[in-house]
């Protein structure tokens, strides 16, 4: 399959021709437009530092049906014992730079670019980007943060400066999705950690049909 090169008009290749590792597309920008477009056509972007933006649509592709959910004794134990506490959009601009350097040092490169997070931090004012955060007496300690569309939502990346803390952070986003109706968190790729949570993979296909269904119902806007 060709990686096609993405022009001014907004507009995206079908994600069924993407490359068998998921790639689609190269160049663009990270408008809110064409973020939120490619989002609402199951594609991401994600590339390094000094690269142009890679666009991708993986298949498989990892979800978390927000019914599916493992809650483990310790996790249950932890947001019992542990005093922590959950906030909706107290500070994404926060979640999202913690989450940069966390990729950093777990050796993950700099795909949180300093563009990527100015352009999540955008979508964030706009009422469409989202955050969860976890505190301990008022100091940030773990969350995440993605991308709401429809009853769709796109997990970006989380982080945890103490045990469990993204963890809890996830545990009360999947309780507001089933609360909302959600029909999915789109975790994007396998990990062993999401894997443990519930998680699963998909094909690509299935994902996008449970993507156009979801995004027949009106996008919830504005602080969670």
């Amino acid at each position: 399959m060709p990686i096609f090169s993405l022009i001014d008009k907004v507009v995206f290749p079908d994600p069924n021709l993407a490359e068998g590792d998921g790639l689609l597309a190269v160049g663009g920008d990270l408008s809110q437009e064409r973020l939120i477009q490619a989002y609402a056509n199951g594609i991401f972007p994600w590339y390094s530092e000094g690269e142009p933006i890679l666009w991708w649509s993986p298949d498989p592709r990892m979800v978390l049906f927000p019914g599916n959910f493992k809650l483990s004794k310790s996790l249950k134990q932890n947001i019992r014992n542990k005093g922590f506490k959950v906030c909706f959009d107290r500070d994404c601009k926060s979640v999202i730079n913690k989450c940069a350097i966390a990729r950093r040092k777990e050796g993950d490169g700099t795909w949180i670019t300093k563009e990527m997070q100015e352009a999540y931090i955008k979508l964030h004012d706009t009422g469409v980007a989202h955050s969860v955060e976890t505190y301990i007496d008022d100091r940030l300690v773990g969350g995440l943060y993605g991308i709401s569309l429809g009853k769709a939502f796109f997990g970006e990346s989380m982080f945890h400066l103490e045990r469990d803390a993204s963890k809890i952070a996830l545990y009360s986003l999947v309780a507001r999705m089933n609360e909302w109706g959600f029909r999915f968190i789109d975790v994007q790729q396998e990990t062993d950690h999401l894997k443990s949570l519930g998680a699963e993979n998909i094909p690509r296909t299935e994902f996008l049909e449970l993507l156009k269904g979801a995004l027949k119902f009106s996008t919830l806007k504005g602080k969670w």
